[in-house]
């Protein structure tokens, strides 16, 4: 029960990501989203909603994981985090030409 604000957070920054991917960018800061172009706002509301996406649900499962074994929340979190952090810089560099 120590660890129930790590699955609110979860929760509520995995459905940001839903909400991204849908195509509402609305929640990413202007500076992040100020240069990407009309037709590409979709595919960078799934790229950066995706990487989103992973950290929440990451943070949702290691809440899971600490029913078993509290000591796999760093093997759940850390790798998930590398990997949502690259799907969110991918999106930047690649839709938003550079990460401000």
């Amino acid at each position: 029960m120590d660890n129930l604000s790590m699955f609110v957070l979860g929760i509520m920054i995995s459905v940001l990501g839903i909400v991204n991917i849908r195509g509402n960018i609305s929640t990413i800061h202007s500076y992040n989203r100020r240069k990407v172009k009309e037709e590409d706002i979709p595919k960078y509301g799934k790229a950066v909603g995706t990487g989103t996406l992973v950290i929440g649900v990451s943070l949702a499962l290691s809440y899971a994981a600490t029913f078993w074994n509290e000591a796999v929340i760093p093997y759940i979190t850390v790798p998930a985090l590398v990997i949502g952090l690259a799907f969110i810089l991918y999106g930047q560099i690649k839709y938003n030409h550079g990460i401000f």
